[in-house]
């Protein structure tokens, strides 16, 4: 894996652990919408599907 790839992944890792963090808190602050831990999880597994193409090329 080139270090390219590596930094990218790590840099969309990076931002979607605080946008996702910050989600999830958005939803605590008004719970009648969801699951704030759902939201959270739901939105990593999101960014995992879009991370591991990039790693495993």
């Amino acid at each position: 894996m080139s270090s390219l790839v590596l930094l990218v992944a790590l840099l969309l890792a990076s931002v979607g652990i605080v946008g996702f963090g910050g989600l999830a808190y958005l939803v605590h602050r008004h719970p009648s919408t969801r699951d704030p831990l759902a939201v959270g999880l739901t939105g990593m597994a999101l960014l995992a599907a879009l991370v591991m193409p990039i790693v495993t090329r």
